[in-house]
């Protein structure tokens, strides 16, 4: 059925019964018919917005799983408001669009927009849909703490190279003692070795002894 019928009552999922989700659009019957399909789908619409502003305020406040809203909206449009829930890392957006221009595609992928769905819509069109804006926003913050990993490491590594230089230029240390003392003061002080690095740096910066 598109989105301007009744939805078809339908036996919830329990695989998706646990999804919240915020739902925005101007239109107050396609709330109520999106509302319908969604939760004949098993999922949970926590939250109703008529425009892009109160959507976001809804998604910070009420942390859902993911917002479906529509492009056009006053205020604020879908768009904006995705840029923002994503940038923020609140939730992922499956954006709703009358419209399949492909540069309005490209601006909503810039977005941040994680998904979209042409109207009129079916009922049938919506848990795919979901699923893979469920997906790509997991796969987003997985990426992102892949990366934090790697640049912390990345990071770690560079200053304990610095301070082993330090070490070995100001007590005479070969490479091998110099990174030992660094591990012996890890462990006695129950620190990570970046920390130390960075204290012998320090100290090394304002002209006191090193450790």
């Amino acid at each position: 059925m598109t989105y301007t019928g009744k939805a078809r009552a339908r036996e919830v999922s329990p695989a998706t019964g646990a999804v919240r989700v915020v739902i925005a659009d101007d239109e107050s019957i396609i709330r109520m018919d999106l509302r319908e399909m969604l939760q004949s789908l098993g999922y949970t619409v926590v939250g109703e917005a008529g425009d892009g502003t109160t959507a976001v305020s809804q998604a910070r406040e009420l942390r859902p799983d993911l917002v479906i809203m529509d492009i056009k909206m006053p205020g604020m449009d879908g768009i904006a408001a995705a840029k923002v829930l994503t940038e923020e890392r609140i939730a992922p957006v499956l954006l709703l669009t009358a419209f399949s221009q492909q540069e309005l595609i490209a601006r909503a992928k810039d977005a941040g927009g994680v998904g979209y769905v042409v109207k009129p819509f079916r009922e049938s069109d919506l848990r795919p849909a979901i699923d893979i804006a469920l997906a790509r926003f997991r796969e987003f913050l997985e990426l992102e703490r892949t990366a934090a990993s790697l640049r912390d490491a990345l990071e770690t590594r560079k200053a304990i190279e610095r301070a082993k230089g330090v070490l070995m230029d100001t007590q005479g240390l070969h490479e091998a003692e110099a990174f030992q003392k660094m591990q012996r003061l890890s462990m006695n002080t129950r620190k990570p070795m970046r920390e130390i690095a960075e204290a012998i740096l320090l100290a090394h910066e304002v002209g006191k002894d090193t450790p």
